[in-house]
């Protein structure tokens, strides 16, 4: 007999989703933010890029241990151990003084924000029915496409509000007031959940957490660090992110084997959906996350966009995986892996549309005029966007025992992050090479002596996206003929 539904269980999601949304919100706020932290702080570049790649670092390495804690100890006790930690931290970022305590700060804020988002999937899988879970991953896949979209648009107007040296702290003060509203409203909605280990399965495997933990930040920091003063150098930690992490999954095998608690629990991977449902995460998330980092290039470095210009850029993005996520979520239980096809096809077809619609007047500098012309395209793009990531959560998971629900969310997270570095790193550092010796706007209002090499710089990026996503769809497509075969 199937247990009690949760009557409470889509508010419970809301709130829980609150938490999310703030996360990932801070993972792309400084993108515009970090000129007025430069000279707030007097940070210099390469601190003003450890602000970004400590969260990244952070928010990446700590998922699958997040999932984990919340399989054993508690989705609500360790939603709000989150949630408090990453409050704190983010007053802290806030208030920061120094450079130095600045970066020190988001990265305690990067380690507590990435324990966010297991316990939401991990909520999903335990509290919904099957039939209910597209809808409820569909509201998920809202928050996670809005808060990545929404970040420059965010941190354009606060900053816009606040001024040079205050604006950029409100943009992590925000944090602070949603935070503990959410703490509270866990505390009185989400169901304080029996946790599904006991005993010796409650153990957290601490040799298994180091090598991932080394392993992923062996891997993760030379992407990030692409493009930076040593990042070629930094390229030779791969060598022991391969050993490492081949010594995890040893390590993890032997503990499967004897039902020893593994952090992650091999047997996961037997199941293919799951299998194929975080390979295309690394490979999708590897096409859509630098689009608007590349787009923010063009539009403060080639044209002179002011930060609230280049905000408003992006903000038909942002808009249509609002509107994605949840109409795809309602239908992905019913179609199955052929709406993932549709929307990754859309999402390739339309990425090549916008670089034609940026060649079609390479010149022009009019925000208005520019802006009004990339909206069509950019909208329909995140629109295919959002219905790509919900599906995909959903079917990844589909298969997966409730009981391990954190951790395999956990992983495919990582897999996102992971995709979303290599994508972030790819794209930018090709717009980057286009340029190579190209004078850049002079600032707000003044733009580059020659926009149409950024426009086609910006074209480069988004047919590198092409690859990608492309790539993503045949993946979609051998697995969809192959499940009518079968």
């Amino acid at each position: 007999m199937a247990p009690p539904v949760d009557p409470r269980r889509w508010r419970a999601l809301g709130v829980l989703l609150m938490g999310q949304f703030s996360s990932l919100l801070d993972l792309s706020v400084t993108n515009v933010a970090l000129p007025s932290i430069g000279r707030s702080t007097g940070a210099g570049p390469s601190e003003l890029q450890w602000v970004i790649t400590g969260y990244v670092l952070a928010f990446g390495l700590v998922p699958v241990i997040g999932g984990r804690l919340g399989d054993g100890r508690g989705r609500r006790r360790m939603f709000i151990v989150s949630m408090l930690g990453f409050v704190v931290a983010s007053a802290l970022v806030g208030l920061a003084p120094t450079p130095e305590v600045l970066i020190a700060a988001r990265v305690v804020q990067g380690i507590f924000g990435g324990m966010i988002g297991p316990q939401v999937s991990g909520f999903i899988q335990n509290a919904f029915p099957p039939l209910e879970r597209g809808r409820a991953f569909g509201r998920l896949g809202l928050t996670v496409g809005a808060g990545t979209a929404l970040g420059p648009v965010v941190a354009g107007l606060l900053v816009a509000i606040g001024g040079e040296d205050n604006g950029w702290r409100l943009v992590f003060f925000i944090n602070v007031p949603v935070g503990i509203a959410a703490v509270l409203l866990a505390r009185r909605w989400v169901a304080a959940d029996v946790p599904a280990a006991q005993g010796a399965g409650r153990r957290l495997d601490l040799l298994g957490v180091v090598l991932l933990g080394a392993g992923l930040l062996c891997l993760l920091f030379p992407i990030v660090e692409t493009g930076q003063a040593g990042g070629p150098v930094t390229l030779l930690l791969l060598l022991p992110a391969a050993g490492l992490l081949v010594a995890f999954v040893r390590h993890e095998a032997r503990l499967t084997r004897a039902d020893a608690a593994p952090l992650v629990d091999l047997r996961l991977f037997r199941t293919r959906s799951f299998v194929i449902g975080v390979i295309f995460a690394v490979v999708f998330f590897c096409s859509n996350t630098g689009i608007p980092l590349v787009l923010a290039l063009y539009y403060q470095d080639g044209l002179g966009f002011t930060a609230l210009q280049s905000a408003l850029g992006v903000t038909a993005y942002a808009v249509g995986t609002v509107f994605g996520a949840p109409i795809a979520g309602r239908f992905v239980s019913r179609v199955g892996r052929p709406l993932l096809l549709g929307a990754v096809s859309v999402f390739t077809l339309v990425t090549i549309v916008l670089g034609l619609v940026v060649q079609a007047e390479p010149g022009a500098t009019d925000p208005t005029g520019v802006i009004l012309r990339l909206c069509v395209p950019l909208f329909v793009l995140g629109l295919a966007g959002g219905a790509i990531v919900t599906p995909n959560q959903t079917l990844t998971l589909a298969e997966v025992d409730p009981v391990r629900g954190g951790v395999a969310g956990g992983v495919v997270q990582t897999a996102q992050r992971v995709g979303a570095s290599i994508g972030q790193t790819v794209l930018g550092t090709s717009f980057v090479l286009v340029l190579a010796g190209t004078a850049h706007a002079g600032g707000p209002g003044s733009p580059a002596p020659d926009p149409s090499t950024f426009a086609g710089a910006l074209t480069v990026a988004l047919a590198v996206s092409v690859v990608f996503s492309a790539a993503a769809a045949v993946l979609s497509g051998v697995e969809v003929r192959r499940s009518r075969g079968r």
